[in-house]
């Protein structure tokens, strides 16, 4: 067993073509706030507040570079483990054509299918065990 249970969404921004993914799920419009995200690294009570305090961040810092590490509300893992297995692929083609999607000309329904499959799997299985769903996102 690995030892984290995790989905490679490669260029997949959690904020942006993630979320949109959310909101076709849920049938709702786009926001940012569908996540409910919790940014736990770096900590955000250390984040800068203005522009001239992150110019000011020292090389290195994770407030500039990441890795950083959020979680996401129990609505999104319960709402992707909820989808029924006959909507992914009409989910695929629908994600497909966000506006995001046309700077990837290899990104179509038969790519993004596979990606959807992972995560409602993921979704389940953190579901099953009352567990959160995290994103982890790397460098800037």
């Amino acid at each position: 067993m690995p030892a984290f249970d995790a989905v490679d969404a490669g260029k997949i921004d959690p904020e942006n073509e993630f979320c949109q993914l959310v909101a076709l799920v849920l049938g709702e419009p786009y926001s940012v706030d569908l996540l409910g995200l919790t940014y736990l690294h770096p900590p955000p009570e250390g984040a800068p507040q203005s522009l001239e305090e992150a110019e000011a961040l020292p090389e290195g810092s994770p407030y500039l570079e990441g890795p950083g590490i959020a979680e996401f509300a129990v609505r999104v893992r319960d709402a992707l483990a909820d989808v029924e297995n006959d909507r992914l692929q009409v989910l695929a083609a629908r994600w497909s054509e966000i506006e995001d999607f046309e700077f990837y000309s290899d990104t179509g329904p038969h790519d993004l299918l596979p990606l959807i499959e992972e995560f409602v799997g993921l979704a389940r299985r953190a579901k099953e065990h009352d567990q959160q769903l995290y994103c982890w996102m790397g460098g800037w």
